[in-house]
């Protein structure tokens, strides 16, 4: 199967799942982030696209990416925890997300009063 298929497909799949978390009231996302187009942003969270980071070689794509925002930790654990595997992450019992090849790890950090969101995108 080439890329191009697989791309569209993860398309339909995010729609589809922004979709059902709406009809459900479930978790909602306001964007995406530039570094990982894919990956929704939490409400509440701005990306701060200067102090990302992003590779593409052979064996796949390295990101480092990151958001912050006046949220709670623990709202942005849930609200990934519940999104992500609509997208067809699973999560690992090392608390990353894993799929197709790829890893996908959300760290929660403070920084200066607010909360500092960091994703790790790698092969695995």
């Amino acid at each position: 199967m080439s890329a191009c298929p697989r791309a569209w497909l993860r398309v339909w799949l995010l729609a589809l799942a922004l979709l059902l978390g709406q009809a459900a009231g479930g978790a909602r996302a306001e964007g995406f982030l530039s570094a990982i187009p894919d990956l929704p942003l939490m409400p509440g969270l701005a990306e701060l696209a200067e102090r990302g980071v992003v590779f593409d070689k052979a064996g796949g794509r390295i990101v480092e990416a990151y958001a912050q925002g006046e949220v709670a930790g623990a709202a942005v654990r849930r609200f990934y925890g519940d999104t992500l595997p609509q997208l067809g992450w699973q999560a690992s019992p090392a608390g990353s997300f894993l799929r197709e090849g790829e890893e996908l790890e959300v760290a929660v950090l403070s920084e200066g009063g607010g909360t500092l969101v960091r994703f790790t995108l790698k092969p695995r």
